[in-house]
C-alpha cells in the first residue's frame, strides 16, 4: 500500500515559511544555511532530513565550507516539519 501524501511546513525564526510537498518521503526536519559573503551578498542553501541526527550531521563540516567558499560568515538553522492539510 502506498504511503499517504503529506503537505510538510517549516517556519524559521525570521518569519520565513518553506511549504514541501506533497510528498510520502518521511521528513522530519528542515534545515537552512545563510552564507553571508564577502561583498555583502547573500546565498542561501536548505534541505530537509528524515531525523533531528541526519539534520544535524549537516552542521559538522560547515567550519570547512565556509572557509573554502570565502564566507564571511553563516548561521545554520534547523526546525521540525509540521504536518499541514493536503
Amino acid at each position: 500500500m502506498a504511503r499517504k501524501k503529506r503537505i510538510l511546513t517549516a517556519t524559521l525564526p525570521d518569519g520565513y515559511v518553506k511549504t514541501i510537498g506533497p510528498t510520502s518521503a518521511p521528513f522530519t526536519h528542515y534545515w537552512r544555511i545563510v552564507a553571508e559573503l564577502g561583498d555583502g551578498r547573500t546565498e542561501v542553501f536548505w534541505g530537509h532530513a528524515k531525523s533531528l541526527k541526519e539534520a544535524t550531521g549537516k552542521n559538522a563540516a560547515l567550519a570547512d565550507a565556509a572557509k573554502q567558499r570565502g564566507w564571511a560568515d553563516y548561521r545554520f538553522e534547523i526546525v521540525e516539519l509540521t504536518e499541514g492539510p493536503g
